[in-house]
């Protein structure tokens, strides 16, 4: 047993990347059911739609679970604050391609975080981890009072600093080799990108908390190597979503398994948040056109016609998060997922 399976009351460090929109209650039961930490992303979930899911979750596995959610980092905006005229002008196309109409506005891109908390106390998951931030005194207390650890994600050692000082149970150190958004709070992202091999030691060295190993980890060999850097477990996330069990398309699933190690990048298009995935023909025509509005309001944008793509199964115009090793993710069935890396653990651990 380590400090983190203990911590989590799981039998193996091995996390699963908690995905925003592709989590699904089958993924994550199977790895919480195969000794793992199995996560799902709550980005966008109105409150009902959370109690919703954990109980979904909780009738799923008996088995540890954990939840995520992102922090507002301060730069958001709201309906009344962006025009969105010349964006939705400039993306027509995609919409057209889509099958989706011309959207209107939302009263809101995104439900309250105070309600989702509020929400996520009251359905008392085992973890709950956030990204984008450093939870505030009043959460990490609720979290105590409810026996709900409590998991911080940086992608500097200032930021994994700056999270054990607010009182986390744990850290993600995530390299920039991993998929989906960079999550970093206190400098742009675009200045925070830390390589896993070089973030995870100096992480490591940094806090006297437990450190988990995120980004370019996708076999034995990923889980090996981000122990003996000082890491006490792994977060893997583009190996799973290439699972069938995944919420990933088919679509989505097929581009992993084809990529290479150079053909994912770095990319606000799709969101307004720099973010790492495969390039399609909308990352192409939203860059080119530099039709790109403040986040939340470009993920919203592009949701509705990501929603209608997914529908008709058209890969070029979804989300097509995955990291730098996806490469590596060859395997289309969760529980193999995790045997294989469970392989890269010692044996005390595995």
């Amino acid at each position: 047993m380590s400090r983190l399976t203990e911590l989590f009351g799981i039998d193996v460090p091995i996390v699963l990347g908690p995905f925003g929109g592709l989590s699904s209650v089958e993924l994550t039961a199977a790895v919480s059911d195969g000794g793992g930490l199995g996560s799902f992303g709550l980005y966008g979930y109105a409150p009902e739609r959370i109690h919703d899911t954990i109980g979904r979750l909780r009738a799923a596995t008996d088995r540890p679970i954990a939840v995520n959610l992102w922090w507002p980092r301060g730069d958001e905006v709201g309906p009344s604050d962006v025009d969105l005229d010349p964006v939705l002008d400039a993306t027509a196309p995609l919409f057209e391609a889509a099958g989706a109409a011309r959207p209107e506005l939302p009263a809101a891109f995104l439900p309250a975080l105070a309600d989702q908390l509020d929400a996520v106390f009251a359905a008392r998951p085992d973890v709950v981890s956030v990204v984008f931030g450093v939870p505030d005194a009043a959460t990490v207390a609720r979290a105590r009072e409810h026996g709900i650890r409590l998991v911080g994600t940086a992608t500097s050692v200032a930021e994994a600093v700056a999270l054990e000082d607010a009182g986390v149970d744990a850290v993600v150190a995530t390299g920039m080799e991993a998929a989906g958004h960079r999550v970093s709070f206190l400098r742009d992202p675009a200045e925070s990108l830390v390589g896993t091999f070089a973030l995870v030691p100096q992480v490591v060295d940094a806090v006297s908390v437990p450190v988990i190993a995120a980004g370019g980890v996708a076999d034995r060999r990923g889980v090996a190597a981000a122990l003996a850097l000082g890491a006490e477990g792994v977060q893997v996330g583009t190996a799973f979503l290439r699972s069938r069990q995944s919420a990933a398309t088919a679509a989505h699933r097929a581009s992993i398994a084809a990529a290479r190690d150079t053909d994912t990048v770095l990319t606000r298009a799709m969101s307004g948040r720099l973010a790492r995935g495969i390039p399609n023909r909308a990352v192409r025509e939203i860059e080119a056109a530099d039709a790109i509005a403040p986040f939340p309001a470009q993920n919203w944008l592009t949701g509705v016609f990501r929603a209608a793509a997914a529908a008709a199964g058209e890969g070029e115009l979804l989300s097509l998060w995955a990291g730098q090793a996806a490469g590596l993710a060859r395997l289309d069935d969760a529980a193999d997922v995790l045997s294989e890396l469970r392989a890269g653990l010692p044996d005390a651990l595995g």
